[in-house]
């Protein structure tokens, strides 16, 4: 292991915070910042199943990782699905006692609101990319969403 000289300092574990913070608010898929002698490197996963899986602030947490390689290209969603942009957590409607933006069967156009995901008090809206039907809703209001997860489904 290599000792590092006295000259370099430590990051800031808060500044380290503000930055993760910082780029799970935004749509960047990577992030560096170096200081003192140290870089930080983020880099937002894509998760390549279409199956929706179960989340929770731990997973959340593990996605959100550092590396030391650049990361692959994400791949390119396909045409009929939805996909959470961020991680947080997902509403199908624009308030408790409102109707769904969106239910099974019903046609949307490109460009309606499908449903919003909530990162830290931030909601990123979930727009229709084209015109159709929604098939399927894979996801509960409240439910908690990884960046790059099905969401949704068109016919």
């Amino acid at each position: 292991m290599r000792r590092l000289s006295a000259s370099v300092r430590r990051m800031d574990p808060e500044k380290i915070k503000l930055l993760i913070e910082a780029m799970t608010a935004s749509d960047l898929a990577e992030m560096e910042f170096s200081e003192g002698g140290w870089s930080l490197r983020l880099v937002r996963r894509r998760h390549e199943s279409v199956e929706p899986q179960p989340t929770s602030p731990k997973s959340i947490s593990r996605s959100r990782r550092l590396v030391e390689k650049p990361a692959a290209a994400p791949d390119r969603a396909r045409d009929d699905q939805i996909l959470s942009p961020t991680f947080g957590a997902v509403y199908l409607r624009p308030s408790p006692d409102a109707p769904e933006f969106v239910t099974p069967g019903k046609q949307v156009a490109a460009g309606d609101i499908l449903c919003v995901v909530e990162a830290m008090k931030v909601f990123n809206e979930v727009r229709a990319t084209r015109d159709g039907v929604i098939a399927t809703v894979l996801v509960a209001s409240g439910d908690e969403v990884e960046a790059g997860q099905l969401l949704m489904r068109f016919a």
